[in-house]
C-alpha cells in the first residue's frame, strides 16, 4: 500500500500527478488492479503526455476533464474481450497502455479528455475541427481521435509522432493522415481558432 501511495503521488508535470490517471470504471467494477507492470515506463510516458500536451491545454483553456487514460494490460485486455471500447493490447501499447511500447519500440501515452471551454461551444454547433486544428498548430501530439459526446478526444503523446487526426463526428474518418499536409492552409486554420484564448495565457508564479 505504501508503494502504491508513493506511485500515485508521483508528479508528472506542473498540473498532474500519476493518481489523476489511474481510475478506470472497468477496473473498479470488475475488481482488476489498474497498476503498471513497468512503473518507470508509465511515468516516463505519462510525463510526456502531461508536460507537452495536457499542461498547455490547461494553461490555455482552464481545467480539462480526463475521461479515460492509463489502463493496465490486464484491464485493457479484459475490456477488449468483453466489448468495452478497448482496442487490442497488441495495438494499444504507447496509447492507453502507457507501460508497453508500440510494435516499433516507441514510448507513448494517451488520455481521453474533454475541454469544457470548447465542449460547451461544440454542443451549440461549433465544428470539432476548430479544436483539432488548434492542437495541430500548437502542440506536438502523436494522434487525435474525436468522439461525439462533448467533442471528447483521445489525445496521444508519442516519441515518434505520426500526427494523425481522426473522428467519429461528421465528417467522419481521417482528417489528417500520417505524413500528409493539412487540407486547410495555415491562414484558414488560424481563422477557425482566432477567438481562442491566448496560448498558455494563464500566468503562474515561478515553480519552486
Amino acid at each position: 500500500m505504501a508503494a502504491l501511495e508513493r506511485f500515485g503521488r508521483t508528479r508528472l508535470s506542473r498540473h498532474f500527478f500519476m493518481r489523476d490517471f489511474l481510475y478506470s470504471e472497468i477496473a473498479d467494477f470488475h475488481g482488476i488492479p489498474n497498476l503498471p507492470d513497468d512503473p518507470a515506463l508509465a511515468i516516463a510516458a505519462g510525463t510526456g503526455l502531461c508536460r507537452y500536451l495536457l499542461d498547455p491545454l490547461v494553461e490555455t483553456f482552464g481545467p480539462i476533464t480526463v475521461r479515460s487514460s492509463y489502463r493496465a494490460a490486464a484491464v485493457n485486455g479484459f475490456g477488449n474481450a468483453w466489448g468495452l471500447n478497448c482496442a487490442r493490447n497488441a495495438v494499444n501499447g504507447a496509447h492507453h497502455i502507457w507501460d508497453r511500447r508500440d510494435a516499433d519500440g516507441h514510448m507513448g501515452a494517451t488520455a481521453c479528455i474533454s475541454v469544457p471551454w470548447f465542449a460547451d461551444q461544440y454542443e451549440r454547433g461549433r465544428d470539432w475541427r476548430d479544436l483539432a486544428w488548434w492542437i495541430h498548430d500548437h502542440l506536438p501530439y502523436g494522434s487525435q481521435w474525436y468522439f461525439p459526446k462533448r467533442a471528447a478526444l483521445n489525445l496521444q503523446w508519442h516519441e515518434a509522432p505520426a500526427r494523425t487526426i481522426s473522428s467519429y463526428i461528421a465528417p467522419k474518418g481521417k482528417l489528417l493522415a500520417a505524413g500528409a499536409e493539412p487540407s486547410e492552409d495555415a491562414a484558414t486554420r488560424a481563422a477557425r481558432h482566432a477567438d481562442f484564448p491566448p496560448f498558455r495565457g494563464i500566468a503562474y508564479p515561478a515553480a519552486p
